[in-house]
């Protein structure tokens, strides 16, 4: 407008001279600029520098910015993941891994959780400090996430395909790793062992026994519902070991244990070193390297047992 009005051209021309203008081109005017037309071009030209130089430096600042902050927390992420020893992998934070993140979060357990949807990241009620972004079915994500120092995976991705492949992946990687998967459909159950699964869930099937559990033993079921693992009230069942309690050099007998520890708490199952379980196990089974006990108490009694073995909660 200005252009047109001071030198009285085209619509057309005008826009050409503010473009050459702004753009510091420097191609020819398309008529001499009078003395009112050339302080005009002054300030035009030194408005239009500062304008574009600072949307450069905003989108400079943010693109940098972003890159950065996004770096930042991939090398904390990293930094963190190299400090664990003994933690758990969740792939997958569907349904399944929400659950269970809950559970470890009440257990206290140190945990990352692989999840290939940025959206699902971003609209969990979670930190993102727990997450590795990431696609579980490859070697270096696993690798990403320490799993030749964790204890623990649960491969809860809704494709029994992609938690077999998880679960062969796995495997290779550590030997020793406890691996715990889903599967949908029965057919699955056996693949998934064969791949190195040590245990297999089947939701849908154990949601289906329950309900009908609840018609045959409404009252036992209730009260089994009730119980609490490793909540903050009610009942708990815990699982301790023999090396959580004793060194190796140490025996002791399940009567013997129960007079040594004067909790309350009541040892309900036993597991041998051949992964027999006894339930209501009886006072003569002596505890040894590998074995391991299923205690029930309350809150207080559980802690007062945690504390007179010096066990981490």
């Amino acid at each position: 407008m200005g252009f047109k009005t001071l030198m009285s051209i085209s619509w057309i021309d005008a826009m050409y001279m503010t473009v050459i203008t702004m753009t510091t081109v420097g191609y020819r005017e398309v008529q001499a600029p009078t003395v009112e037309t050339k302080v005009f071009i002054i300030f035009l030209i030194i408005f239009s520098v500062i304008i574009v130089g600072y949307a450069v430096a905003v989108v400079t600042e943010y693109l940098l910015t972003r890159t950065t902050l996004k770096n930042v927390k991939e090398k904390r992420l990293l930094k963190k993941i190299k400090s664990m020893e003994n933690h758990v992998i969740v792939v997958g934070y569907g349904r399944n891994g929400k659950q269970a993140v809950q559970k470890l979060r009440d257990y206290h357990k140190d945990f990352i959780v692989i999840e290939r949807d940025q959206e699902v990241i971003d609209n969990a009620q979670l930190d993102e400090e727990f997450f590795l972004k990431g696609n579980a079915i490859e070697d270096e994500v696993l690798i990403k996430a320490g799993i030749e120092r964790a204890s623990n995976l649960i491969a809860a991705l809704p494709k029994d395909a992609d938690n077999l492949f998880v679960v062969l992946s796995a495997r290779q990687l550590n030997a020793k790793l406890g691996i715990i998967s889903r599967a949908s459909e029965e057919t699955s159950y056996k693949k998934l062992k064969l791949a190195g699964a040590n245990n297999v869930i089947l939701p849908d099937s154990i949601g289906g026994q329950h309900m009908a559990s609840l018609v045959v033993n409404p009252d036992l079921l209730e009260f089994w519902d009730n119980l609490s693992y490793g909540g903050n009230q009610g009942v708990n069942l815990e699982q301790l070991s023999f090396e959580q309690m004793f060194d190796d050099n140490h025996t002791c007998t399940i009567k013997e244990l129960r007079k040594m520890s004067k909790t309350g708490c009541t040892i309900i199952g036993y597991k041998s070193p051949k992964g027999e379980y006894v339930v209501n196990p009886s006072p003569d089974i002596e505890l040894t390297a590998g074995s391991k006990i299923i205690v029930v108490g309350n809150t207080s009694q559980i802690k007062n047992m945690q504390k007179a073995f010096k066990i981490n909660d």
